[in-house]
């Protein structure tokens, strides 16, 4: 089923909804999924609305246009319009750490994402055997402060070339600088490895262990040049009792970044998240 899927943000007023159904109506557009979300503090109005495409009666490249004359000017909205077709195209870096890396590529490989592998990134050899069990092209890229500029240059020639919409950072154990970030602004997804802002830093689970903790949990969020301080986009907890051990706490931590991850990518994929300022809305 090819669909399209719009999403509208505007001050908030009567009748938004019945117009933006009206018009799929009237255009003959079977509705599969509508969500929206008023924010009451400033007043905002946010909306996606998925429909078929198949007896829609605008071609997709009009479509906007033509909400924008009959709908969107009227309430000045700011509008998205995209597609579930073709599959977007995900690149993954990885570093050395395989569980979140093993747990996307059998969700791909089962057809839980529907998206498209082309290449896997990393700095370390470690994961090549993985990947190439999988069929997809790995890339070597080691870095150190000398050449980290450069190979970030000949990374995002690689995402380029291969046509890359968006990457996700499987525990990828580097901070990519401003430049390579602004190439993909909202379209890196990263999973930190503890509840945000809480224990931040490259030992969470032994700061967490240290203070005597009930719950760990992870983050999963959007790269921004601001060190682990992107918008949200889920996170989940796990409780731990007094005699768990630091190799416990890892390997519950490991557990739920896997489901925080994954349920990021699926999110991102629908076009269920909205970016607003540093925080997201999350559409069902």
């Amino acid at each position: 089923m090819q669909t399209a899927i719009l999403i509208v943000q505007c001050k908030d007023n009567k009748g938004i909804v019945a117009a933006v159904s009206d018009f799929l109506y009237r255009n003959n557009g079977n509705i599969i999924e509508v969500d929206q979300y008023i924010d009451d503090e400033v007043g905002d109005f946010f909306m996606r609305a998925e429909w078929e495409l198949d007896t829609f009666n605008i071609v997709k490249d009009e479509i906007l246009r033509v909400f924008a004359e009959e709908v969107g000017n009227r309430f000045k909205m700011k509008c998205s319009l995209s597609f579930n077709y073709p599959k977007p195209r995900m690149a993954l870096f990885v570093s050395k750490l395989s569980h979140c890396l093993f747990d996307i590529l059998s969700r791909y490989h089962s057809g839980q994402f529907q998206v498209e592998i082309p290449l896997v990134i990393s700095n370390h050899m470690d994961l090549r055997p993985v990947v190439k069990a999988f069929g997809i092209p790995f890339y070597h890229f080691p870095v150190n402060k000398e050449n980290k500029a450069e190979q970030e240059r000949k990374q995002l020639e690689l995402l380029k070339g291969n046509q890359v919409d968006f990457v996700v950072l499987a525990r990828y154990m580097q901070i990519l600088s401003r430049d390579f970030v602004g190439d993909y602004p909202n379209s890196i997804i990263n999973i930190h490895h503890s509840f945000l802002p809480a224990f931040v830093g490259a030992k969470p689970y032994h700061a967490a262990y240290k203070r005597g903790v009930k719950i760990i949990g992870a983050t999963a969020h959007y790269v921004t040049e601001e060190l682990d301080a992107g918008p949200i986009i889920e996170q989940d907890v796990a409780r731990v009792r007094h005699h768990n051990t630091v190799e416990d706490l890892v390997q519950i931590g490991q557990d739920v970044e896997k489901v925080v991850l994954s349920k990021a990518i699926k999110y991102h994929l629908a076009k269920k998240i909205q970016v607003v300022g540093n925080r997201t809305i999350i559409f069902n």
